[in-house]
């Protein structure tokens, strides 16, 4: 007799859990939270990515900071060691000198 209450009481704990189980299952495929699960995804994929992103930028600058004091790019230049600057004319100034010799024409024998 108490073989069979154990083995009913134990049948029908398991039918339960079973059922339980298959509901949970049931309400997470349902359209509403899949999208609320893709959405959380996304979410947190955003997150990693702009993470991943800071440490890139922090990583760069860092590096840029080695070799900046490597190739001695934080000291100030020596001025008699800078070349001489060159004139350029202002725009509108511009002299266009033509060769006897050719055509400027674009438009000539194409």
């Amino acid at each position: 007799m108490f073989r069979r209450a154990f083995w009913f009481g134990a049948g029908a704990a398991a039918g339960v859990w079973a059922t339980t189980k298959v509901h949970r299952k049931l309400q997470q495929l349902t359209p509403e939270s899949l999208a609320a699960q893709a959405a959380n995804k996304a979410i947190d994929a955003g997150h990693k990515l702009k993470d991943f992103a800071l440490d890139v930028r922090a990583g760069m600058a860092q590096r840029e900071e080695e070799l900046g004091e490597v190739l001695g790019m934080h000291t100030p230049p020596d001025p008699a060691e800078l070349p001489a600057q060159r004139h350029r004319p202002a725009l509108g100034q511009r002299q266009h000198i033509q060769h006897p010799d050719h055509s400027y024409n674009r438009n000539e024998d194409h």
